[in-house]
C-alpha cells in the first residue's frame, strides 16, 4: 500500500514536469499579446486626440489616386528646400496659419474672395503624413541634382526679379488699373502663398524626383515676348487666359474676337514639351511660370455641368457609356448607345472607383498633379476666385499693354448660370455623406497646398 502511495506521488510530480513547458509558451504569448494591445491603444489614442481628413476610427477610408501609391517611410527628405526658413515677415502674411504648422497659430484675415482658410494651425500626424507622401525615394545622379539646383536657384532668381518688378510698377500704377495699396497687398498674398507651397512640398513631397521630363510640362504654355509659362487647370480660367496668351503673342488684335475651338484647337500656341530639353530647362529657370487654382470641388462640379449636361459628342461617347454601363442598373438601349444622360451620383462614383471603366480627364485631374507645383516652383499662384485682379495684376507686372486686360465672359453655354459654391453644394447633396468625405479626401493634396477650406463642415 505504501508503494502505491509513493508511486502516485512520483507521477504527478512527472505530470507537473512534462505541463511545465506549455504553462510557460501561454503565459509568453499571453505577454506578447498584451504588449501588442498597449501599442495599438496607443495609436487609437492619437488618433483620436489629433484626427485628419480622410481619417476614420473603425475604418479605412478609400484612398484617391495619390495615396493608392503610398509609401510608408520616413526616409530621407530632399535637400531642396531644407535651407529655406520662414522669415518674421510670414507673421503678417494673409495665409492663415493652417498652412505653416508649428510655425504659427493666430488667427489672420484671408484674401477677401479667395475662399482661403481663416481658421488656427491643423496638426498632421506621423499617419497622415505617410499617406501624403506619394513617391518612393530616388537617389540621383550628380547630373540630375545639379540640374535641379540650377532650376531652383535660378527660379529663385527669377523670382526676385519679379518681386523687384513689382515696386517699380507699382510706382507707376496710377496710370494703371490698380492702386498702389492693391498693388502692395498682392505681392504679400502672392509671395505668401508662394512661402506656403514650398513648406507643403518639404513637408509632405520631399521623396519625389527632383528630374524634369516632358510628362511633367506637358499643361505648360509658352509665351516668349514676355517670358511667360502658363500652366493650364480646365475649368479655372483656362480659357480666356490662353485668349491672353495669343494676343500677348500677336496673334490677335483683342480676345473678344477669339473663339472658343480657336483657343482650344488652333494649335496657335506653343507647348513647353514641344521644345528640347535644353529649351525646357531654359525657359523654367528664366520664364516667369504661372498657375491659376479654383476651389476643387467647385472646380468639378463646372467639368461636370460642362461635360455631361450639355450636348457633347466627345465626352458622352468616351465617357458616358461606359460611366452608364457600369453604375446604372438596367440602363435603357438608348442611354447605352448614346451616353448621354449621366447623372452626378454616376459621375461621383466612376471618380471613386479604383477599376474605373475609363480613365482619368484633365478636366478633373487635382491641379497639383496637372501642374507639378513641388517641382517647378511657380512664380505666380493665383486664385480662380480673385481672377479679375489678381490676373492684371500678373499681366501690369509682366509690361504686358496697359489696354489688354483679362476677359471675363463665358462662350460655351453662355446661358447656364456660373458654378458656384452654392450650386455647388445642391449637387454633394444628392451624394452620400462618405462619399463626400472621399471626394475631399481625392482632392486633400489640392486643399492643403492651395490653402481652402473645407467646403462641408461634416468633413474630416
Amino acid at each position: 500500500m505504501l508503494w502505491l502511495e509513493w508511486r502516485m506521488v512520483l507521477d504527478s510530480l512527472r505530470g507537473r514536469r512534462r505541463m511545465l513547458p506549455c504553462s510557460f509558451w501561454f503565459l509568453l504569448l499571453f505577454a506578447a499579446g498584451g504588449l501588442v494591445l498597449f501599442i495599438h491603444l496607443q495609436d487609437l489614442s492619437e488618433m483620436v486626440q489629433q484626427q485628419g481628413p480622410g481619417v476614420r476610427l473603425g475604418g479605412t477610408p478609400r484612398q484617391s489616386r495619390e495615396t493608392l501609391c503610398t509609401q510608408d517611410r520616413e526616409g530621407a527628405r530632399s535637400d531642396l528646400y531644407q535651407d529655406q526658413r520662414l522669415g518674421p515677415d510670414v507673421l503678417s502674411s494673409p495665409i492663415p496659419p493652417m498652412q505653416f504648422p508649428d510655425f504659427e497659430r493666430s488667427r489672420q484675415k484671408a484674401t477677401p474672395g479667395s475662399r482661403e482658410q481663416d481658421i488656427g494651425s491643423l496638426h498632421v500626424t506621423k499617419r497622415h503624413r505617410k499617406l501624403l507622401k506619394t513617391s518612393p525615394v530616388i537617389h540621383h545622379s550628380n547630373n540630375a541634382s545639379s540640374s535641379s539646383s540650377s532650376i531652383s536657384s535660378s527660379s529663385s532668381s527669377s523670382s526676385s526679379s519679379f518681386s523687384s518688378a513689382t515696386s517699380s510698377s507699382s510706382s507707376t500704377s496710377s496710370s494703371g488699373s490698380l492702386p498702389p495699396e492693391s498693388w502692395s497687398r498682392l505681392s504679400r498674398v502672392l509671395e505668401a502663398r508662394r512661402r506656403l507651397m514650398k513648406e507643403m512640398c518639404a513637408k509632405y513631397k520631399s521623396s519625389i524626383s527632383r528630374t524634369v521630363t516632358r510628362h511633367h510640362v506637358a499643361h505648360i504654355y509658352v509665351e516668349d515676348k514676355y517670358k511667360l509659362l502658363y500652366c493650364q487647370v480646365p475649368k479655372a480660367g483656362c480659357s480666356n487666359w490662353k485668349r491672353t496668351l495669343m494676343v500677348l503673342a500677336g496673334q490677335a488684335s483683342n480676345t473678344q474676337s477669339i473663339k472658343h475651338d480657336t483657343v482650344h484647337y488652333g494649335n496657335h500656341l506653343k507647348r513647353l514639351d514641344s521644345f528640347d530639353r535644353q529649351g525646357i530647362m531654359h525657359r523654367l529657370e528664366t520664364y516667369t511660370k504661372v498657375v491659376f487654382v479654383r476651389e476643387p470641388l467647385e472646380r468639378l462640379v463646372s467639368a461636370y455641368r460642362d461635360k455631361f449636361e450639355n450636348p457633347n459628342n466627345y465626352y458622352h461617347s468616351l465617357f458616358g457609356k461606359p460611366i452608364i454601363s457600369k453604375y446604372r442598373v438596367n440602363a435603357s438601349k438608348v442611354a447605352l448607345s448614346t451616353g448621354n444622360g449621366v447623372t452626378f451620383q454616376e459621375f461621383v462614383q466612376y471618380l471613386l472607383d479604383v477599376h474605373r471603366p475609363v480613365g482619368m480627364d484633365i478636366h478633373w485631374e487635382p491641379a497639383n498633379q496637372l501642374c507639378n507645383p513641388c517641382l517647378l516652383d511657380y512664380d505666380f499662384i493665383g486664385k480662380f476666385e480673385n481672377m479679375e485682379e489678381e490676373s492684371n495684376f500678373l499681366l501690369r507686372r509682366t509690361g504686358a499693354p496697359r489696354n489688354l486686360t483679362l476677359p471675363n465672359f463665358k462662350d460655351r453655354n453662355p446661358s447656364a448660370e456660373r458654378t458656384s459654391m452654392e450650386i455647388t453644394q445642391k449637387y454633394f447633396a444628392q451624394v452620400s455623406m462618405w462619399e463626400r468625405q472621399r471626394i475631399y479626401d481625392f482632392y486633400y493634396m489640392d486643399y492643403l497646398m492651395f490653402n481652402y477650406s473645407k467646403p462641408f463642415k461634416d468633413l474630416y
